[in-house]
């Protein structure tokens, strides 16, 4: 057995789902289809989208998560750094890898502090709260600085435009292997165009349908 399908991890990750799926964001229900494709664009307006998405849980799917913890595990990750948190789904994955490798830190970046609350609540009943810090803002701030020297496991999550300029603030703590998981790359043209380039030091495949899995070379 593994932290991930034992308790309590196991039922609160299957009730956390659940209520995922049930959440509506009735805000979110008056903004046409073309203007939310250009919030998700925006490098600009991303904080005015994600208030609108604040009661939306917004997590990876069930195989994403488990595909995270599969990475982490066998990265042996000690340290990770994961941008947009929401209510903590995918940390909770993340988590597990590292209590299962020994334990370690892992840095979330979240700025609806609604969603910190409950994600840090999740946290505490799935045992793994000694593992997490969460960082209060918006990511390009809060993750500028005070980062561990050798990051293993890099997640993207976030808002969509912002995954290059995430990436750059933690390229230079990623360490040679490191891991990049980025999702929802359909929105990230310009991120999967550096990735993807081979003079910018990843290895880089699309894998399902949109997450991108890239590995830092040195």
């Amino acid at each position: 057995m593994t932290t991930l399908t034992s308790e309590p991890l196991a039922s609160l990750i299957e009730r956390l789902y659940s209520q995922a799926s049930a959440a509506t964001s009735p805000v979110l229900e008056t903004v046409s289809g073309e203007e939310r494709e250009r919030l998700m664009h925006s490098k600009t307006e991303y904080l005015k989208l994600y208030a609108m998405l604040k009661d939306l849980w917004l997590p990876v799917s069930r195989d994403t998560g488990k595909l995270l913890y599969l990475l982490a595990r066998n990265a042996k990750a000690k340290a990770i750094v994961e941008f947009g948190t929401s209510f903590g789904l995918s940390t909770l994955h993340l988590a597990a890898a590292l209590r299962d490798n020994g334990g370690g830190v892992l840095i979330g970046s979240e700025f609806e502090p609604a969603k910190i609350a409950l994600a840090r609540h999740h946290f505490v009943e799935g045992g793994v709260s000694d593992l997490v810090q969460i960082r209060e803002g918006d990511a390009l701030v809060t993750l500028a600085s005070d980062l561990p020297p050798s990051v293993d496991l890099l997640l993207l999550d976030g808002a969509k435009a912002l995954y290059g300029d995430v990436l750059l603030l933690v390229e230079q703590h990623l360490k040679p292997g490191a891991l990049v998981v980025a999702d929802n790359t359909n929105y990230c043209p310009e991120y999967l165009a550096y990735v993807r380039a081979p003079q910018n030091g990843y290895l880089s495949v699309p894998f399902a349908d949109d997450i991108e899995l890239s590995m830092r070379l040195g």
